[in-house]
């Protein structure tokens, strides 16, 4: 507010400031993104020298865990839009293909949110009030793909080092990741960040989600899809229960029309 007071004049030295800063980090990481794939192919090259062959195995049984929980997920989604949202689940696919392929090639909500909401107001016909609301909102605190993932993960870096979790503590992980997940930020590879408090938090090495990061990147592009899902169900759920509520508010809002006289 103070910036918008000054004026653009006043505040446009301070503003390109901002936007050299911004241009410099994403600078350092598209560095970072480039080694990337280096640092992580050393990373699993030297668990497996350490550990033995068998750790790849181990590591395709996790990520199958992963897929096959979303795969849940998303089938538990389509029950909902069958039976609460009364629609067509082939049709309701068909209808968001689009915004699950953008979620899923830019592994993040937020890029998606303006085709979701033009998807959610075009094909799925949601009333526009509904959809601006539950697709931002649902971008932020929405995160059931991603609060799957991490207990999966934080369960397989537990097994990893030999560290037993008991059901109460089982119960807590849940909670807290559940926590975790939401408002966390809705952009790439925010996932693996938050992981890593979460295993410190329970007494597990957080050095552990290294091991993770050669196959995060594929599991985030699934879980965002899944996410983005999740906002697009709750959309068509929300203006299904509220279709009553909106026609009794327009139906106040009609002016009053009398009666045509009686021909005499």
């Amino acid at each position: 507010m103070a910036i918008a007071s000054l004026g653009i004049s006043r505040v446009e030295p301070f503003l390109r400031l901002l936007q050299i800063v911004q241009d410099i980090s994403l600078k350092i990481v598209g560095w970072a993104m480039f080694l990337a794939p280096v640092a992580v192919f050393g990373l699993i090259a030297d668990f497996v020298v350490r550990v033995g062959i068998s750790a790849l195995s181990g590591m395709s049984a996790y990520v199958g865990a992963v897929i096959l929980g979303l795969l849940i997920l998303l089938t538990f989604y389509m029950l909902i839009v069958v039976f609460i949202a009364r629609r067509n689940p082939i049709q309701f696919i068909s209808c968001i293909v689009d915004a699950q392929l953008l979620a899923f090639s830019t592994s993040s909500s937020a890029a998606t949110m303006p085709l979701s909401l033009r998807i959610a107001e075009e094909r799925l016909k949601v009333r526009p009030a509904i959809a601006r609301f539950i697709v931002p909102l649902g971008a932020t605190v929405n995160m059931d793909g991603t609060a799957l993932y991490q207990v999966i993960a934080a369960l397989f870096v537990a097994q990893l080092y030999g560290i037993n979790i008991e059901p109460t503590g089982l119960v807590i992980l849940i909670v807290t990741v559940v926590g975790a997940s939401i408002g966390s930020p809705s952009t790439p590879g925010v996932g693996i960040v938050i992981l890593a408090g979460i295993l410190h938090s329970l007494g597990i090495p957080p050095t552990g989600v290294a091991i993770l990061l050669g196959v995060d990147r594929i599991l985030d592009m699934c879980r965002t899809s899944v996410n983005v899902t999740g906002d697009l169900t709750a959309c068509v759920v929300m203006d299904r229960w509220l279709a009553k509520q909106f026609d009794s508010d327009v139906q106040a809002t009609k002016p009053f029309e009398p009666d045509a006289p009686v021909a005499t």
